[in-house]
């Protein structure tokens, strides 16, 4: 009965010190790497969501990529809703900081994205509450860059950095 004993005693004792090593590096990488996310809702087809509500895309959330707090226009992006913090949201970076935006349903027309800020819209104009709603998002409410379909496997790919000409900035800081 004794090496029945000492051999469980080395197995918890091997799965606890695994456990506590392996725990915080798969909390870490999920923190600051990469994690995925299930996208629900309009506001993004047909880039995402293409079936509407009967399916839902599964995307990779690259968070290493917005350490810096760059992004382009073009970029689908994760962030902090700004009307409600404890919710994120996924929409397409518009416009960046200093460029002036022709808006759509804005209580402006027009608009320069301060600094520090950035204009997001979901691509499906009319479905989506966005900047167009809430104006400017501070750069601060990044949360990730989404960069991949992961889930149906029919859709797997790349996901495409692409502004629609309609919507290129009225003027911006790089002319």
């Amino acid at each position: 009965m004794a090496p029945a004993q000492g051999w469980a005693r080395r197995y918890i004792k091997a799965f606890c010190k695994g456990f506590f090593v392996a725990v915080p590096v798969a909390v870490t990488f999920l923190d600051r790497v990469a994690c995925v996310a299930r996208v629900e809702g309009a506001s993004m087809q047909p880039s995402l969501n293409p079936g509407g509500s009967q399916s839902s895309d599964v995307v990779l959330l690259n968070h290493w990529k917005v350490r810096n707090l760059e992004v382009r226009r073009g970029d689908i992006v994760s962030l902090v809703s700004p009307k409600n913090p404890g919710q994120k949201i996924i929409k397409r970076v518009i416009a960046l900081e200093g460029d002036i935006i022709k808006t759509m349903g804005h209580k402006n027309r027009y608009v320069k994205v301060p600094r520090g800020h950035i204009w997001v819209e979901g691509d499906h104009h009319g479905h989506s509450f966005d900047s167009n709603s809430f104006g400017p998002v501070s750069l601060g409410l990044l949360h990730a860059l989404a960069t991949h379909i992961l889930w149906p496997p029919e859709r797997w790919q790349r996901l495409q950095s692409v502004l629609p000409p309609e919507r290129l900035p009225v003027q911006s800081e790089d002319q």
